[in-house]
């Protein structure tokens, strides 16, 4: 008879509960990193587009098209961010206990991680290397439907550039040298991303006087809230998933055999 209980995995409620409370926790955390540091170059940016508004016919009807002042703006970036954390989070879990069994991690926390990693990489850090995000008086509103289109086809190809690399890495043996299946990892990802930056279009319109360095620094903050969103939501569902009641076995141990360092039970 064995004397550990059975490990029963959570259920999808149960991941998809801990995935929402992540993602909403995380996302209020970049909403927090957008508005200490994203918000100063906002303001920046749209003093320049004030500028020259002010100089053209229409300046008079300029502040009358503003449905939502500033204060209502800061506001809704914590409601966008709380909310969009909240939904990647939930994706996450999906995706978790969809792929959970082909994770090559023995602890539900790692393997997590893992996943809102590739998420990082897949769907920020791909994407941003072609199509950086840029600060309002930057773009034409003519190419909107097309930069669109461009971004979030980029997305799509981000993430599958990360499944290319895991089926790289897999496809190595198991007993080859770390650098071969690292190797056939970053081989079958620059493959896909590269045919990306190659095959959809760029856009160039940023104007010749706007200053370089406010340009960089929005970038970089918007880029830094991502970030922050998705490790902040990596780890938060990681911690949650690492958490075990009942003190069973974890999966893949077989039943009646004691965990690591509890020893042989005494016989009588």
């Amino acid at each position: 008879m064995p004397l550990t209980p059975a490990h029963n995995p959570p259920t999808f409620v149960t991941v998809l509960i801990r995935g929402l409370l992540a993602g909403l926790v995380a996302g209020l955390l970049a909403g927090g990193f957008g508005y200490l540091v994203g918000e100063p170059r906002i303001d920046a940016a749209i003093a320049i587009e004030e500028a020259a508004t002010h100089t053209g016919p229409v300046a008079d009807d300029h502040h009358a098209e503003d449905l939502v002042g500033r204060d209502g703006q800061r506001f809704g970036l914590f409601l966008a961010t709380g909310l969009f954390g909240t939904a990647m989070g939930g994706l996450l879990a999906t995706a978790y206990v969809l792929l959970r069994r082909r994770f090559p991690a023995a602890y539900d926390g790692r393997s997590a991680l893992l996943l809102a990693g590739g998420a990082l990489l897949g769907v920020v850090l791909v994407p941003f290397g072609k199509y950086p995000a840029n600060p309002p008086a930057v773009g034409n509103p003519d190419t909107i439907d097309q930069r669109t289109v461009a971004y979030l086809a980029l997305v799509v190809l981000g993430l599958v550039a990360v499944w290319a690399g895991t089926l790289g890495y897999r496809s190595v043996r198991a007993d080859a040298p770390p650098w071969q299946r690292y190797g056939a990892a970053l081989g079958g990802f620059a493959l896909v991303a590269g045919v990306g930056y190659v095959v959809l279009p760029s856009f160039q319109e940023v104007p010749d006087d706007f200053p370089a360095t406010l340009l960089w620094n929005f970038r970089l903050a918007s880029l830094g809230t991502q970030v922050v969103l998705w490790v902040a939501v990596g780890l938060l569902f990681s911690a949650l998933m690492s958490r075990r009641t009942g003190g069973g076995p974890r999966p893949g141990d077989r039943a009646g055999e004691p965990l690591s360092g509890q020893g042989t039970p005494a016989r009588p």
